[in-house]
């Protein structure tokens, strides 16, 4: 029955790694340019942000696996849980956060800039004329490669040799055992907890700041935008407008060259307009196209269509989405708060809570749901997902920055090799902030100790575990300091938490910067949602040409307004001729650019 059950855990996180796949396949093929796709980027972005992923659903696993071992309705151990099978258990999760860790940061330090250097050194001219070889841009990626190698090395050579931290240890609150097995650790295991530790708190930053109003974004913005005018729609509009300036065009132009001294001063200001018109509609009509899929990658074509079927569900979603931020915000506020006024040993120690004192929804929500296993994983995954997703709109509202001035910019279908590349280095740190604030503030119980209970009677003279049976008032769930030596033999805390609790005791600089950037995340979030509900979100506003006047795309490509009419017609491709032959008449001075949104 243990088999069975520890298969069905795993097979259920084989699935998700498979809808993971899809979804950084996706998040990777939409963003990224066509006219510059290059497959080792494409392949490493793809891969990195499924390792990332992985890593963060591999939370509702371990809960699920050291929940298995007991029997919470009775708070008791199951009887093949012995302490040989809780080991191997939790050295199995062991390994595997080990590798995925490790992972995640090869490919963050060395893999991700190996792949942007390459690809910067790619010369067109040289390689058409064959001075240029594949050994000779390895050899050049490798030579700005190994600062990156060197600031690894240092990285674990500190973790390696720096000494335990002093506080914690003269802390009396460290005599618990849970907190002494926690500083009994050898020096690899420290050096890797420095790693991560150090990762995690420069990703905390990014996660405050772009998490943070991505989340605040994202469900204001599917509520406040809607389009105008389906693709199909548009195309024809344009190719209409654009026949009929250009016929216009033609009829100055014969005017001009029948008259001696050329067109008037009137028709010359008309010529002029219509030229600058022109170009605006032939940017458009470009627009549409890419809009619409045409020359994409068949995965692009698809995600379009899907967005089209589900248009009229973004202001239903955003709603969903918004009240799913504000329970979050309000979860995250409360275990900030309980962390603050009662944790064990306060900074020493990263501020970690022994037990929750204040309810908290979140965390209720998925000790519930994991009393039946896959429907905390179900729930869990899609607050992973609305996570990343609001990390990912955070980045490209943003962009890709250094203090004020913008390195790069994130747009769907317009993102630079070097940008991808760029944005998943930055997603791979969110994630493992993600990581500690899933695990930590948003449902620190369900992700330590999951549903486990204890029974809380004494041990009877064989030393057999109580039976709670008749004692159902003396269940009590698992914390950190619960002094009954039941539950040390009953309580099993998830491999993560144990990870993470490691890093904060024993470098409290870290934990002490992860936990008051939880106030500074929920600081950005609070001051862009309020933003927002009186300002209107441009998210991936498409750069129709840099050329183009402002004022003019402004005024030619502005919304006219919402028409979910356009779903259909993006869905079959087709477009209304005749609602584009009174486009043609009125002139199209309207425009539909922001629509394709």
């Amino acid at each position: 029955m243990a088999l069975i059950q520890t298969s069905l855990i795993w097979v259920a996180y084989a699935v998700a790694i498979g809808i993971l796949l899809a979804i950084a396949s996706i998040f990777v093929f939409v963003y990224q340019t066509p006219r510059e796709r290059a497959a080792s980027v494409t392949i490493v972005c793809i891969f990195t942000t499924l390792a990332l992923l992985a890593t963060v659903l591999l939370i509702p696993v371990d809960v699920a696996l050291v929940s298995s071992t007991s029997r919470s309705s009775l708070g008791r151990k199951k009887d093949w849980a012995t302490p040989d099978k809780v080991h191997d258990i939790t050295h199995t999760l062991q390994i595997v956060y080990y590798l995925l860790y490790s992972l995640d940061a090869l490919l963050c330090l060395l893999v991700v800039p190996f792949t942007y250097f390459y690809h910067e050194e790619y010369d067109d001219d040289a390689a058409e004329s064959g001075e240029q070889t594949v050994g000779q841009r390895i050899l050049g990626a490798l030579k700005y490669t190994i600062a990156f190698l060197l600031f690894v090395v240092i990285i674990f050579l500190v973790g390696f040799f720096v000494p335990f931290a002093k506080q914690a240890k003269d802390d009396k609150n460290m005599d618990l055992d849970f907190f002494k097995h926690l500083l009994a650790e050898n020096h690899g295991e420290r050096a890797l907890s420095f790693a991560l530790g150090l990762l995690m708190t420069i990703g905390t930053v990014l996660f405050a700041l772009y998490t943070g109003a991505g989340m605040a974004l994202l469900p204001v913005a599917m509520i406040k935008s809607a389009p105008s005018m389906s693709v199909p729609t548009l195309a024809a509009n344009t190719a209409s407008q654009l026949e009929a300036n250009r016929e216009r065009q033609r009829q100055l132009e014969g005017r001009a060259m029948s008259r001696e001294n050329g067109l008037d001063a009137r028709d010359r200001r008309e010529l002029e307009a219509l030229n600058r018109e022109e170009r605006t509609l032939i940017r458009r009509e470009r627009l549409a196209a890419e809009s619409s899929g045409e020359d994409r990658h068949w995965i692009v074509k698809t995600w379009i269509k899907i967005e089209a079927i589900f248009r009229p569900l973004k202001l239903v979603g955003g709603l969903i989405l918004m009240v799913f931020a504000l329970v979050i915000f309000a979860s995250m506020l409360i275990t900030g708060v309980d962390k603050a006024k009662n944790s064990v040993c306060g900074s020493h120690c990263g501020y970690i809570l022994g037990q929750i004192n204040i309810f908290q929804p979140l965390n209720w929500i998925l000790v519930r749901a994991s009393k039946v296993f896959p429907i905390d994983y179900v729930l869990f995954l899609l607050l992973t997902l609305f996570l990343f997703s609001a990390s990912v709109v955070g980045i490209a509202t943003a962009g890709i920055r250094f203090l004020w001035l913008t390195i790069f910019k994130i747009r769907k279908g317009h993102t630079s090799p070097q940008a991808l590349l760029m944005a998943t280095v930055l997603l791979t740190l969110i994630v493992l902030a993600i990581n500690y604030s899933v695990a930590m503030v948003v449902a620190p119980q369900y992700a330590t100790f999951g549903p486990q209970t204890y029974c809380d009677l004494p041990v009877n003279h064989a030393g057999d575990q109580p039976d709670c049976s008749e004692h159902k008032e003396a269940i009590k769930p698992c914390s950190e300091l619960a002094d009954n030596p039941v539950a040390h033999d009953v309580c099993t805390p998830s491999v993560l938490s144990t990870f993470i609790n490691r890093v904060t005791i024993n470098f409290p600089f870290f934990g002490v910067v992860l936990f008051w950037a939880q106030f500074a995340f929920l600081g950005v979030y609070l001051i862009v949602f309020v933003t927002t509900l009186f300002r209107v979100p441009k998210l991936d506003q498409e750069q129709i040409d840099r050329d183009l006047e402002e004022e003019e795309e402004e005024g030619l490509l502005a919304s006219t307004g919402r028409r979910f009419g356009a779903t259909w017609q993006d869905i079959t491709g087709r477009s209304k001729n005749s609602y584009g032959a009174t486009e043609a008449r009125n002139g199209g001075r309207s425009g539909e650019g922001e629509g394709l949104l």
